[in-house]
């Protein structure tokens, strides 16, 4: 049978969680609900994702169900042991882990400080959990005058590296997260290795919009394998070819936060491309749901719904657009964490008949459905 689809458009909106997963607890989340605190604020102005059908939604109640949602859509539970980036991107694309990546609650130990240190040639601080916005205030003055890098995790599996500008030039700092990379596997198989470039002077430092991602490899193919394998494209927009490590992308266009990340949507948009476009925007995560500010969250979601009312009407006949997330981010719980909530999904296109698919179990029906759509039609 010919493909009756040519491109499809799948949105990750980092950290948009849309309540409680039935295990939140067991991740010190119960009660999290990312939507429902940005709601709260009264800020949150989404009328494209309500007429697709957000509120439709099984458990959400921030926003109105209507009465024809345009989209189909579904509530997704994670079955991968984790609450992060890299593990919710790969079972969205196929890959279900298991076992959590490692975590780093007390720093990271002697022997890999010392590898570490040893093949960069520098000294480190910190070597903690950390707040990445207070961790430069804490530790800057003293890289500055050390030049020594400070090292810190989160509750997530991450490897961060922050480092002044002036001091370790941004492609230096990239050098150094490859040898990071090369370091941390196996057992010290952190998820991500992740750049964190900051600027200015005490104490107001701030970081700068150059922050890149070192993921593992992913342990076997994925969607974007199987996609590419067909002979179509893969195009990454965003952090995405740096979660999946390149790996079964034929292009990548990173990008510096939401804004950039929708305008390159819509340049691919005028493309003549045949496969998928796989954009995450980040901000929501990085800028709203770490720090806490809810009430930025909201304005930003907003910002992305009106995008999307330009996007939506200028799709062809053989697109579609699927809508979803990663994980939660909940602006307003005790923690700057991640949370384990569920995610929505929400798919339109005039090839696609609405309908509620209800609660399903693994972020892995995405790429099954995307899959489908693309090679199997």
């Amino acid at each position: 049978m010919k493909n009756k689809t040519k491109r499809i458009f799948l949105i990750v909106l980092d950290s948009f969680g849309i309540g409680a997963a039935p295990d939140a607890a067991d991740f010190g989340d119960a009660g999290a609900d990312t939507l429902g605190s940005i709601n709260a604020t009264g800020q949150l102005n989404i009328p494209n994702l309500t007429k697709l059908g957000l509120g439709n939604i099984d458990g959400v109640t921030a926003v109105p169900a209507v009465d024809s949602p345009l989209a189909t859509v579904a509530r997704i539970r994670e079955k991968s042991r984790g609450k992060d980036t890299t593990t919710g991107h790969w079972e969205i694309a196929g890959i279900v882990s298991e076992s959590p990546m490692p975590t780093y609650p007390d720093g990271f130990p002697a022997e890999v400080m010392e590898a570490f240190e040893t093949a960069v040639g520098r000294g480190t601080l910190c070597n903690l959990p950390y707040s990445g916005t207070d961790v430069i205030r804490d530790y800057g003055e003293e890289h500055l005058r050390t030049g020594k890098l400070i090292v810190y995790t989160s509750a997530d599996s991450v490897f961060q590296i922050a480092a002044h500008e002036s001091l370790v030039p941004v492609d230096e700092l990239y050098r150094i997260c490859e040898i990071a990379r090369g370091i941390l596997q196996g057992k010290h198989g952190v998820g991500r290795v992740i750049a964190r470039p900051f600027e200015g002077e005490a104490p107001n430092f701030k970081r700068t919009a150059n922050r890149r991602d070192f993921s593992l490899v992913p342990p076997h193919g994925t969607m974007l394998d199987r996609i590419k394998e067909a002979g179509l494209d893969t195009i990454g927009v965003g952090k995405i070819g740096d979660i999946f490590a390149q790996a079964g992308i034929t292009e990548t266009n990173p990008t510096h936060g939401n804004r950039e990340g929708m305008e390159v949507t819509t340049t691919m948009q005028g493309r003549n491309f045949h496969g998928l476009c796989f954009v995450n925007l980040v901000d929501f995560d990085m800028l709203y749901g770490h720090r806490q500010d809810a009430v930025g969250y909201a304005k930003a979601m907003s910002e992305f719904d009106a995008w999307l009312g330009g996007f939506i009407p200028n799709m062809k006949e053989d697109d579609i657009l699927m809508i979803t997330a990663d994980h939660g981010c909940d602006p307003s719980d005790q923690s700057t964490d991640h949370t384990r909530e569920y995610i929505p999904f929400l798919m339109y296109g005039a090839s696609v008949t609405p309908e509620n698919l209800g609660t399903l179990t693994g972020f892995d029906n995405i790429a099954e459905m995307v899959c489908e759509k693309l090679i199997s039609e």
